[in-house]
């Protein structure tokens, strides 16, 4: 690589020797990115021996779409210390600046996969199902929120429960959507959505008699009472096996009757099992949140919902036998 007698490169030398356009070097010059040795008599820009290596880590990271005032940060540490190249190019700066990056390519990457799930939604089903499905998908972000998810559950959640109780509830309600979902997960995710913005005539979703609970912290105590019991019967889903007498049914009639302050008697499973027979039913919910937290061609993952059937199922049949 030759240079002038001076030991600068004016500023289409170094473009050759970059393998870049001079509109290039002016742009990064221009924005105090890549400093000029000094300036020629005829006014022309004159860089030293040191530019053509900042130009490459200006381009490496520009190719790393590294965002402009990122690249000055790390430019500005990296002459802090010297331009040590075994310190100065692995400081605080670069290290942010990568993790930034990674994390927002991998929204940007399930975007894409969301976006690629809904287009194969559309090309493979009937031609008489597009408008629907185009309508379903079209109301959605990509990638999907969950939070109209959780404003429903908060509005259909007994009113004064404490914040942390809230949260536990919403974490096992609203369902974590897959990183890399298969159409099925989109149409079904799509008409949970659906379900829970459309507009509500009243009375139409009325409140389970669970909720009608006047001991105060009630609420609070049924539902980490019910969530445990969830578990419990999820372990047990999982398994096969039928509904029935267990550690999961008895945790989930202490819940309700830890928060009315009664005790558990065969008297309280009886009537108990009425009301729950009663109370208005999200079935349509849990279903579709079934399908979104379940990889294809696996056995559904077990939801609130699916447990609290379990359970009602095994409460109804131990006080029919005991009837």
């Amino acid at each position: 690589m030759s240079m002038a007698h001076d030991g600068l490169w004016s500023i289409g030398e170094l473009a050759v020797h970059a393998g870049v356009t001079v509109k290039t070097i002016r742009f990064y010059s221009d924005r105090g990115l890549l400093p000029e040795a000094s300036r020629s008599a005829g006014g022309h820009r004159r860089y030293g021996p040191d530019a053509l290596e900042r130009l490459r880590l200006i381009r490496s990271l520009r190719t790393l779409d590294v965002p402009v005032p990122e690249v000055r940060r790390i430019l500005a540490e990296q002459d802090e210390r010297g331009g040590d190249e075994e310190r100065g190019g692995t400081g605080g700066a670069l290290e942010d600046a990568v993790a930034v990056r990674l994390r927002a390519l991998g929204s940007e990457l399930r975007a894409l996969r969301w976006r690629e799930a809904a287009l194969r939604l559309v090309h493979e089903c009937p031609p008489g199902e597009r408008a629907d499905r185009l309508r379903l998908i079209g109301s959605l972000t990509v990638p999907p929120s969950t939070a109209p998810l959780a404003r429903f559950w908060r509005g259909w959640l007994p009113p004064r429960m404490p914040a942390r109780s809230v949260g536990a509830f919403l974490e096992v309600a609203v369902p974590h959507l897959p990183d890399e979902p298969a159409p099925a997960q989109v149409l079904a995710f799509a008409r949970l959505h659906a379900l829970v913005t459309r507009p509500c005539s009243v009375g139409e979703r009325p409140q389970p008699a669970a909720h009608r609970i006047a001991r105060a912290g009630g609420a609070a105590v049924l539902y980490a009472g019910l969530a445990e019991a969830y578990e419990l019967a999820g372990t047990q889903m999982r398994r096969g096996r039928q509904p029935g007498a267990g550690e999961a049914l008895d945790g989930f009639v202490a819940a309700y009757a830890d928060a009315y302050g009664t005790r558990d008697t065969p008297g309280f499973r009886r009537v108990l099992a009425g009301e729950l027979a009663a109370d208005p039913r999200l079935d349509g919910y849990w279903e579709l949140a079934a399908v979104v937290t379940t990889a294809p061609g696996r056995p559904p993952e077990p939801t609130p919902g699916a447990a609290h059937d379990w359970l009602l199922a095994a409460l109804r049949e131990q006080t029919a036998a005991s009837a």
